[in-house]
């Protein structure tokens, strides 16, 4: 059984040391030559993160899934472009890109409300809660509250508190005025506050 053992972590050992790692130039470099390899290869390695921030901007997991993919031919398609300068550029330059992608998608829907006021909204009927008890349970509530928030409100935290644009930078891409993003922002925070509070 030792021999066994032994033999088989050898030849782990062995698979391990033989297996080419392939790095985030290579990924570019093959990217840019059009290698489908290499396509697969940065799909792999940043389709669960960035489908994550896609469901961020989305209404549901298919609007999500829609934005994901296009954004992902974008990608592709304009990687030629990309001249990274600094360790994680690759990933902020993708997420840049995702988040674009899922925020032309809501336009076209036209889903994006910047008018509601926090009154109006509704909450759903309380169910009983789990009790929270770690960082990571409260991170879930507060995502679960964030799906809760209207559209406008929900695009305006996001891009102010998740992915540190300015309410300048806010207000060029929706096209609405800083003092539009700055409302939104406050009626958001607000809003989750409620629904927080709520659910406790």
């Amino acid at each position: 059984m030792n021999a066994t053992l032994t033999i088989d972590n050898f030849n782990l050992v062995s698979y391990l040391a033989n297996a080419k790692v392939v790095t985030e130039e290579e990924i570019i470099e093959g990217c840019k030559s059009g290698k489908r390899a290499a396509q697969n290869e940065l799909y792999k390695r940043y389709n669960a993160a960035m489908f994550g921030i896609s469901m961020r901007y989305s209404n549901n997991k298919t609007e999500a899934e829609d934005a994901l993919q296009e954004a992902f031919i974008k990608i592709y398609k304009n990687i030629r472009r990309f001249e990274g300068r600094r360790d994680g550029s690759l990933t902020a330059w993708i997420k840049t890109i995702v988040v674009n992608t899922a925020l032309t998608i809501n336009k076209k829907n036209k889903k994006h409300n910047y008018t509601a006021d926090i009154d109006e909204v509704i909450l759903p009927k309380q169910e009983p809660q789990v009790e929270i008890e770690n960082t990571q349970d409260m991170q879930q509530k507060i995502m679960l509250a964030l799906k809760e928030l209207p559209s406008g409100y929900r695009t305006v935290f996001n891009l102010y508190v998740m992915e540190g644009y300015t309410h300048q930078e806010i207000a060029d891409i929706l096209e609405i005025s800083v003092n539009t993003s700055k409302s939104q922002l406050s009626k958001a925070r607000k809003f989750l506050k409620k629904i927080l509070n709520h659910n406790d």
